[in-house]
């Protein structure tokens, strides 16, 4: 079978090994397109070399609006494209309302003899989105034979609207050789005895809670512990001034960006993850495949309540969950994991042992071609 794949997350090489297992698995003539250069929305350049073993051919397209997740679009003739090699099965992952996936699923439904069209979606609030965005979501919807939420929360909303595709949940998975316990040999964060490292990996941004975690760390300063912040964002000045407010800047340390790769390093290092996000009128936290990182790792986390923390967390019993906005509630859970190494040692095995089984690039892929290959018949 001959199958193409077009992703921009992809752009980040380690979002290629679920497709290097399933072409691993199936043998199948795999395609992945990818954008030209691309860029995150703070202007890091994602563009890497393919993911090792990866034996499917990989071609970079360029794009226009880099960057932007929903707008860009391919600067190709997609028609020509696909009537010129054939493809069995077209996977987008991209939302069903994006440009792109509007762009390929056109193309597509042109041809004589169509390809079996599929799309993925971690959109788990149910939106109405103005035009042309709305005629693309519709038009996609229409012309789809799978699906891949990341949820079964995006998977209801997508019923709601009346997609056509067959709806298969598929986790963001996690490669086991890349996430897994590192041992403590060389300290990555440098600590006294009795400390416990804290660890944030993502946005600096205010939705994902840095207010609220503020605030909770401020509750906690006759605890020993210390603070590593791994991302960037717009809110960092904002986060420092409320550290500082809090009498605690001292005890947090910024690192930046740092490589896809070498974040279960990071993730290893800390005793426990904090992923405090906050709903907002228009998201909510949509998967938190940091949570399921960190657990493969071996790091039990505290999350809050928005969108599917809560469902990742209680599912495997890797960690605490606490009320969303909630300071003092979640100053207890850092504290009882604080003061219980025992505590956070049969929650991360726990959260691994249930990733290993549920959320790595083996499973996730098996489930994939089912899917895909049920919809090619």
């Amino acid at each position: 079978m001959k199958v193409l794949i077009v992703s921009h997350p992809c752009a980040t090489a380690a979002n290629q090994a679920v497709f290097a297992e399933i072409r691993r698995a199936t043998g199948w003539n795999l395609r992945l397109v990818i954008p030209a250069g691309w860029r995150d929305e703070f202007g890091n350049s994602l563009d890497q070399n393919d993911w090792p073993g990866l034996e499917g051919r990989v071609d970079r397209f360029p794009v226009a609006f880099n960057g932007n997740i929903i707008l860009h679009c391919y600067r190709k003739a997609w028609g020509a494209y696909l009537a010129r090699e054939g493809f069995d099965v077209i996977y987008m992952h991209h939302e069903p309302y994006a440009t792109a996936t509007g762009q390929v699923c056109f193309a597509n439904s042109r041809l004589k003899s169509p390809a079996a069209f599929g799309y993925y979606s971690a959109q788990n609030i149910l939106k109405s989105y103005p035009p042309p965005f709305s005629w693309i979501e519709r038009f996609v919807h229409r012309s789809s034979r799978f699906a891949f939420p990341v949820s079964e929360t995006v998977a209801s909303v997508l019923a709601a609207k009346n997609t056509l595709a067959r709806c298969t949940v598929c986790p963001l998975p996690i490669d086991p050789t890349v996430c897994y316990p590192r041992k403590a040999d060389a300290p990555l964060f440098p600590h006294a005895a009795g400390e416990t490292v804290i660890g944030y990996v993502g946005r600096l941004v205010e939705s994902k809670g840095l207010g609220t975690l503020a605030s909770a760390l401020a509750l906690l300063k006759d605890c020993a512990w210390k603070l590593h912040v791994i991302g960037t964002g717009d809110w960092q000045a904002e986060f420092e001034r409320l550290l500082s407010q809090g009498g605690i800047r001292d005890r947090v340390t910024f690192h930046s960006f740092v490589p896809h790769l070498r974040i279960p390093e990071y993730l290893s290092a800390m005793d426990l993850l904090v992923v405090p996000s906050e709903t907002q009128p228009a998201w909510k936290e949509q998967f938190g495949r940091v949570i399921v990182e960190a657990m493969a790792c071996g790091t039990p986390v505290v999350g809050s309540d928005s969108g599917e923390i809560p469902v990742l967390i209680s599912k495997s019993g890797g960690g605490l969950v606490f009320p969303e906005r909630d300071a003092p509630a979640l100053a207890a859970g850092i504290r009882t994991m604080a003061g219980q190494p025992a505590l956070r040692g049969q929650l991360a095995e726990r959260g691994r042992k249930w990733v290993l089984e549920n959320g790595t690039v083996e499973v996730v892929a098996r489930r994939m071609a089912t899917a895909m290959e049920e919809a090619a018949k």
